[in-house]
């Protein structure tokens, strides 16, 4: 068996994050084991406008900026960024909104 796609997933944004990407949704390709982290970063390389919103850019991770759910479960009740995706996944980004 090759080591080509393994499924897709697709992706939905909301708030600030559907504005940056400039669509309420997209879909992605996974590999085997694909881990959640490692999408997240394909994406943001992708849109650097939603990078500029989703991932902070000292921690180099989108979690104190998002509430990310997979299949309606929110991640850190998972394997937080480490969770591995399956196909026909869906992930959802809601933005945390941060008082001032």
């Amino acid at each position: 068996m090759s080591s080509t796609s393994h499924g897709e997933v697709t992706m939905r944004f909301l708030g600030v994050f559907k504005k940056a990407y400039g669509n309420s949704e997209t879909s992605m390709r996974i590999e085997r084991n694909e881990k959640l982290g490692e999408i997240i970063m394909k994406l943001s390389e992708a849109s650097q406008n939603l990078k500029r919103v989703l991932v902070d850019p000292e921690l180099n991770t989108p979690t104190p900026n998002a509430v990310i759910l997979v299949n309606g479960i929110e991640i850190h009740l998972l394997k937080g960024l480490e969770t591995e995706l399956k196909d026909k996944d869906e992930i959802v980004f809601i933005p945390i909104i941060h008082g001032g």
